[in-house]
């Protein structure tokens, strides 16, 4: 029975408030119940006006209704002072397993000021902000994450409890937008992290990236991996790509060269190679079955890969009570032969 009314009421909230990255705060999607205190304050209300009726007495009388006045202004006051407030989601974040991802916001307070607001997910909250009528605030939310993929958080609640904390005004936001989550690195077996020089069809990924390679034709003695073999296949031209910098030919980091292990870990290896690679600015590939990412160099290169890694797997699944995000843009290929032709 307890199951059912909490699915009702879960079914409620979310017919009230859907997916979004704006969210506009009022009456309709605003809750306001007593905190602790004011509940106890309730509870003195209550036997001061029993007492006065038991005694007659005028001055008891005076304070209950004063009182009871102060306590119907602070619900007023609560619940405008979360009324009229816009959030909106600017980024959602990226990190490694492990690691707080964090999803940054935008308040606006379209009305009144707004005071003593916060964000909260599962008990991890930022301090109170306070937003001067017709200005925004940035709000930083960091959340611990555990495993790789898509990540995006079921609600998060926005809350005041200003002026006296005798009531709590909350609502929430569901982001349509989901972090991202790589696998947590793990430092690869030193073979692993080039693919092997007599192995032709693994090692002869082309490169038609002029801007690091310098072309040439082809010379005996020149190892197979420097050869544009598609632009052999188009015209027939053996050139080889000598590429300059100390970081020499680009390596294929590829799924399939540690056999026998863990899909999982195999991914955490990978991150950890792509991680290296990009600190020492090599250029470098990235092999995944049915994902193929050519060589280049460059930070926003590693990003894209560890992007590929978070949610290899993931792209035909569903993030939690919402469609599939796949905001990558990730390559495909339809095979491992096409991917390395």
């Amino acid at each position: 029975m307890g199951h059912f009314f909490t699915d009702r009421w879960q079914r409620w909230i979310h017919r009230r408030i859907p997916r979004s990255d704006v969210q506009h705060f009022d009456q309709k999607n605003i809750f306001i119940l007593p905190t602790r205190a004011g509940f106890v304050f309730g509870l003195l209300l209550v036997i001061m006006l029993i007492t006065g009726i038991n005694y007659q007495n005028s001055l008891i009388y005076l304070m209950t209704f004063v009182l009871g006045t102060v306590f119907i202004g602070a619900m007023h006051q609560t619940h405008r002072n979360l009324s009229g407030l816009e959030l909106s989601l600017l980024k959602a974040g990226e990190a490694f397993s492990g690691e707080e991802i964090g999803f940054r916001f935008r308040a606006k307070a379209s009305g009144a000021d707004v005071v003593a607001i916060w964000l909260s997910w599962r008990g991890h909250k930022v301090a109170p902000v306070h937003i001067p009528a017709g200005q925004t605030r940035d709000v930083n939310l960091l959340i611990p994450t555990t495993y790789r993929g898509y990540f995006r958080p079921e609600r998060i609640r926005v809350e005041t409890r200003f002026p006296f904390g005798l009531l709590r005004a909350w609502s929430w936001i569901r982001p349509a937008t989901s972090g991202v989550i790589y696998p947590s690195p793990l430092a690869a077996p030193e073979s692993a992290g080039a693919v092997p020089d007599e192995c032709d069809d693994a090692s002869a990924s082309p490169i038609d990236d002029t801007d690091h390679a310098e072309l040439r034709p082809w010379r005996e003695g020149d190892l197979s991996q420097r050869v544009m073999w598609k632009r052999y296949a188009r015209n027939r031209q053996m050139v080889v790509a000598d590429w300059e910098g100390e970081g020499g030919s680009p390596h294929w980091l590829d799924f399939d060269s540690f056999q026998g292990i863990d899909p999982e870990v195999r991914l955490r290896y990978l991150a950890w190679l792509v991680r290296e690679r990009t600190k020492a600015d090599q250029p470098f590939g990235l092999l995944l079955p049915g994902v193929t990412i050519e060589p280049v160099q460059g930070t926003a290169h590693g990003q894209r890969c560890l992007r590929a890694l978070a949610v290899w797997g993931l792209e035909g699944t569903d993030v939690p009570d919402g469609e599939a995000i796949n905001p990558l843009g990730v390559p495909r290929a339809s095979s491992r032969s096409e991917a390395r032709s």
